[in-house]
């Protein structure tokens, strides 16, 4: 009988489900921006498919997500449940920071998504399309001001692009760095900047209500569902698409990155998630394994490349 009871305890035990990893994510950013709007995301599907247990976002803004990223690779080895959000912006931030931690310290996951970029200015400015800004920008590069994400990211690097395009000289450029999508979109709503550049979902809710008027898309062509012409159109040869991903914590074991790797899967195919991408005007560019590690590797050689000619890295 004790030897029926015990063997029913085991049973019973095998037949209960997996235990769901309760994840932590960090978001290297303030509140409000693009890598805190992927990481909430993230959580909501996590949560809501019942991939994992609860999940818990935290915040560590500055430098282009390089001291949130210091820190997630200092205080997690060895941490299956501790993951970080980044992308293309935190790339550039590790260069023109000269940051000692970069994304060799962690262990890339999956890319998630991409996103093109958005110039807008205030509803009252007198800039009604890009030709303006350029004809602006050449009468006087600094008295241009452009409100964007951290220095050295895709915010900045359009910038830069944009005024070497145009033929003038990207060190002289006036950006202003802002760490939190929510502080630049304060800034360009106050008309405290002439311009304004991020991802299009951190301005399409002002843009649809008329309080910012967007000029220009970095696509190549023009994007669906998104009213505006393409930097090429105005003129200019600029294609610029921002990329975010996921990373781990560094020192796992195969078998820990590849059920990370399993449960991101399972979010990237889940139709919450591409609910998500579609609210956003998010590009689902999920790329994962070994695939994502040789394209990032093609991405940071690019990156230090482009720096170096507008004048951010030596």
């Amino acid at each position: 009988m004790k030897h029926f009871f015990l063997a029913s305890i085991i049973a019973g035990a095998l037949a209960l489900p997996a235990f769901a990893a309760d994840y932590s994510i960090m978001a290297p950013a303030g509140p409000g921006g693009g890598w805190d709007q992927t990481a909430r995301s993230l959580q909501t599907v996590l949560q809501d498919e019942k991939i994992s247990g609860a999940v818990q976002v935290v915040n560590v803004p500055g430098a282009g997500g390089t001291i949130g990223l210091a820190q997630f690779a200092s205080q997690n080895s060895g941490n299956p449940n501790a993951l970080i959000v980044g992308g293309y912006v935190m790339v550039g931030a590790i260069l023109t920071n000269q940051s000692p931690v970069s994304l060799k310290d962690v262990t890339p996951i999956a890319r998630l998504t991409g996103e093109y970029e958005a110039i807008v200015v205030p509803a009252a400015s007198p800039i009604q399309n890009m030709e303006d800004l350029v004809k602006a920008l050449k009468a006087d590069p600094g008295a241009v001001s452009w409100a964007g994400g951290s220095a050295g990211g895709t915010d900045h690097i359009t910038a830069g692009l944009i005024a070497k395009a145009a033929g003038v000289d990207p060190t002289k450029i006036n950006y202003v760095a802002y760490s939190g999508g929510g502080e630049a979109l304060a800034a360009i709503l106050g008309n405290q900047v002439t311009a304004g550049i991020s991802g299009y979902g951190e301005f399409e809710a002002q843009v649809k209500a008329g309080t910012l008027r967007l000029i220009a898309i970095s696509s190549a062509e023009r994007v669906e569902g998104i009213d505006a012409p393409t930097i090429k159109e105005g003129g200019l040869d600029v294609v610029v698409e921002n990329w975010r991903m996921v990373a781990a914590a560094p020192g796992l074991s195969a078998e820990q990155v590849a059920a990370v790797n399993a449960d991101i899967e399972k979010v990237v195919n889940s139709a919450a998630w591409k609910d998500i991408l579609t609210t956003k005007g998010w590009q689902n560019t999920y790329l994962a394994g070994d695939a994502f590690k040789a394209q990032l590797d093609k991405d940071v050689a690019a990156t230090e490349s482009i720096l170096k000619d507008i004048g951010l890295v030596k």
